[in-house]
């Protein structure tokens, strides 16, 4: 499998990230072994995840993913096999969003303490809190980068303001610079990425990661309709897509799936990972079978046509 570098950095990824959100949510710990085993044998050795998953499970408290990754790590000895991201600043009980130099350098530590590691490869800025300069956030990370508790740093969700202030920062006062953005991106929704944020990251050799790749399972294809929704983890998230659009969407999917007979998901995968600046897709899974989606899309070769009949139908201008 071809391996992708993440910004100015020696990191490299597969073109599938595997996505830790279902590590202490929809995944327990035996299951999560399994699928970590089974990625880790197929070659995808990138892993994000954050310090806030699964928290918004039932009875969870925040950390359950990093904790699972960590005593996986451990006890199969292969952290030097992975590159590691994880995530800071979401809410984790302290009743707001926070990426102040005191909270990133506190949470670093019991981050790494869940994840049974001396390093983080990728420490990213998860969500902005609005109100902390961006030269004390990237100061925090110079500090774990001094002291070796992280390589590199990334950012997510940024507006594009801010991301931009957070890039002049890095170069006029000697400041580390996010290498990775990562953002929702997916043939649903589009706008996100493409504009500033692109351009941004384009011109400032920033790598791009993208999360939702499969628009929360729409794009497999299975929730066609809102009865395929009921009783769905996800149906909050995938409702507002049973539209026109998103039902041509799925069409044109279907069409190109069965020309190279393959998945959805495999398709829209594929798209992702080859459009213009992006490095790869972050995706989830739950079951041995759903990863063959993984084989598919970083093995199929998607044509001009194939590309462009998923650029049209997609597209945010219509």
């Amino acid at each position: 499998m071809d391996l992708k570098k993440l910004g100015n950095t020696d990191l490299k990824t597969p073109p599938i990230i595997f996505g830790g959100n279902v590590f202490g949510w929809t995944l327990n710990e035996k299951e999560s072994f399994k699928i970590l085993d089974e990625l880790l044998e197929k070659g995808y050795t990138c892993i994000d995840t954050a310090d806030v998953y699964s928290r918004w499970a039932n009875g969870n408290q925040g950390g359950e993913s990093e904790t699972i990754i960590g005593k996986w790590m451990k006890e199969r000895g292969v952290r030097d096999k992975i590159t590691l991201a994880t995530k800071v600043g979401s809410d984790m009980g302290q009743g707001q969003k926070d990426i102040s130099k005191n909270y990133i350098l506190k949470a670093a530590q019991e981050s790494l303490k869940r994840l049974q590691t001396d390093y983080i490869d990728l420490y990213y800025t998860h969500w902005d809190d609005d109100r902390t300069p961006v030269e004390e956030t990237l100061g925090a990370y110079q500090q774990l980068i001094k002291n070796g508790d992280v390589k590199y740093i990334g950012a997510s969700n940024l507006s594009p303001a801010r991301l931009r202030d957070s890039l002049n920062a890095s170069n006029d006062k000697s400041l580390p610079k996010y290498q990775v953005f990562q953002q929702e991106y997916n043939l649903m929704c589009r706008d996100k990425v493409e504009g500033d944020i692109l351009k941004l990251c384009q011109e400032n050799n920033v790598s791009i990661t993208t999360y939702f790749s499969l628009a929360s399972g729409f794009l497999t294809g299975k929730y066609r309709s809102k009865e395929d929704l009921e009783g769905q983890d996800r149906k909050d998230f995938v409702k507002d897509y049973l539209n026109e659009r998103g039902k041509n969407i799925l069409k044109s999917l279907d069409e190109v799936a069965e020309e190279h007979g393959i998945s959805n998901a495999g398709v829209a995968l594929s798209w992702i990972i080859n459009r213009p600046g992006i490095t790869a897709a972050i995706a989830s899974a739950t079951k041995s079978s759903h990863l063959k989606a993984f084989d598919e899309a970083t093995s199929v070769q998607l044509t001009e046509e194939n590309m462009e009949k998923l650029n049209n139908v997609s597209s945010i201008y219509i």
